[in-house]
């Protein structure tokens, strides 16, 4: 078995060909968390995880980039009922192009979502983009929160604050456009969460799906010289531990 711990299965790309899709995966033992960015695709993530008895889960929240639409906490903690869920995400901060002219109302909502998964004892999937140093200053805040920082693009320096704050790193197709070598050779392998975000970060225009995450295995494998199964096993037991699956 091998999880990727973020895909968006839930999204529009795969409103045809879900069900294929995951029957595929299922198929070929690869489990996943299908992840919300707002009220709707987390309802969606919701209704494809409970279609399934095993291998299929949903986490439920609001991307940074729709923090100013409105956010309905008694909603998310409503669809929070559902054992299927087992995080809050994603959720955090985005400075990309326009996306820092909100940033005051992101990290309300931020906080708002932080205070619902300590509530319901979730870990959180964070997505930061170009705003690492508000976020550090926030998540310092709750140091008995749990979590990992999805899609981590930053250098060694950067994990290692996550790390000693007790996070997880999501690594992905990302390492295929940026330079995350000494991060994935450094960072502890019992740290490391493997994603895909499909349908984004494959290594072509095509829809990428949550099987192109033994690929991910693999270049973490090699780069830290180490078996592709004790990636697989490692990276696996890690998913467990911090999502209770």
């Amino acid at each position: 078995m091998i999880i990727d711990t973020h895909a968006h299965l839930n999204f529009k790309a795969f409103d045809d060909d879900w069900k294929e899709v995951i029957g595929d995966c299922l198929g070929e033992d690869v489990w996943m968390i299908n992840v919300g960015s707002k009220l709707e695709t987390s309802q969606k993530a919701i209704e494809i995880a409970e279609q399934y008895e095993n291998g299929i889960y949903a986490a439920i929240g609001t991307h940074p980039i729709h923090a100013q639409e409105v956010f309905d906490e008694k909603e998310y903690e409503r669809l929070a009922v559902s054992k299927k869920v087992v995080a809050i995400g994603e959720i955090g901060l985005d400075k990309f192009q326009n996306y820092g002219e909100f940033l005051e109302k992101q990290e309300e909502v931020l906080r708002k979502q932080i205070d619902l998964a300590l509530k319901l004892n979730k870990p959180v999937i964070i997505h930061c983009r170009k705003a690492h140093g508000e976020l550090l200053n926030i998540l310092k805040d709750y140091p008995s929160l749990r979590g990992v920082i999805h899609c981590f693009t930053g250098n060694w320096k950067l994990a290692q604050e996550y790390l000693e704050m007790g996070y997880f790193l999501g690594i992905n197709g990302i390492i295929y456009k940026l330079n995350l070598k000494e991060v994935i050779k450094k960072a502890p392998l019992d740290r490391l969460l493997l994603e895909t975000d499909c349908p984004y970060l494959g290594l072509s225009e095509e829809r990428n799906d949550p099987r192109f995450v033994r690929h991910i295995a693999k270049d973490i494998a090699r780069i830290k010289e180490i078996s592709f199964d004790e990636v697989v096993k490692t990276t696996t037991q890690n998913a467990q531990k911090l999502f209770g699956i």
